[in-house]
């Protein structure tokens, strides 16, 4: 059974490895996207201006509902880079609409902005899957984020003893797991979680492939 990637930057592929290769739109650059290659494709709130919001959202409209387009993402809100935060809520809105028209989950980027993201999820009654990826803070917010309906994805931060993702892997089976930009290998990360959850990494793949079938809404 391969890995599951369910987030990355990286654009080679790998045998044995599904990744889901991460594309962000940009105001002057509509990407000539793969056809075949899974991806996720979203307006980063690093990048995505307001002034273009109705002509990217066209474009992602078209583009979202490529088979191969796995997730709405990542977007999401940044309290320290990008449009200020009202506009980053608008933009990231637009894209939740999208995503539950078409029944595909989101791939979140969150930085300050959790309780933001959660009065959205509850407002809006999001019902498409909302993965959280990189997840790297506390474990009383990973679990306040689990009892809302959000879905985790943790990376190399898993590999750091005693921290937030780490702890949070041992008490829940509710995750994913990611590469994102690091310089690290999706297996490693692998290895590491089935420690921390004694289990084997063949029991880990099939888990999380039975949960990623889950969310296969379309």
């Amino acid at each position: 059974m391969d890995f599951l990637d369910i987030h990355t930057h990286k654009v080679a592929t790998q045998n044995g490895v599904i990744s889901i290769q991460s594309l962000s739109l940009t105001q002057d650059i509509f990407l000539a996207l793969p056809k075949t290659k899974p991806i996720s494709v979203g307006l980063h709130p690093w990048f995505a201006k307001i002034e273009h919001l109705d002509q990217q959202m066209k474009y992602l409209s078209v583009v979202a509902n490529q088979i191969n387009v796995k997730q709405i993402g990542e977007c999401g809100l940044d309290r320290l880079r990008g449009e200020n935060l009202e506009n980053q809520i608008i933009i990231l809105e637009k894209q939740i609409e999208l995503a539950e028209k078409i029944r595909k989950p989101l791939i979140l980027h969150c930085v300050k902005c959790f309780a933001e993201l959660i009065e959205i999820k509850d407002r809006l009654r999001v019902k498409v899957p909302m993965i959280i990826h990189g997840f790297n803070k506390n474990e009383e917010l990973g679990k306040q984020l689990l009892d809302k309906g959000f879905i985790l994805s943790f990376g190399l931060t898993i590999l750091k003893e005693n921290s937030g993702a780490a702890k949070l892997i041992q008490t829940t089976s509710n995750f994913f797991l990611e590469t994102d930009d690091a310089d690290i290998s999706i297996e490693e990360i692998y290895r590491a979680a089935a420690i921390l959850k004694k289990c084997t990494v063949d029991e880990l793949k099939a888990r999380i492939f039975t949960d990623w079938n889950k969310l296969n809404l379309i």
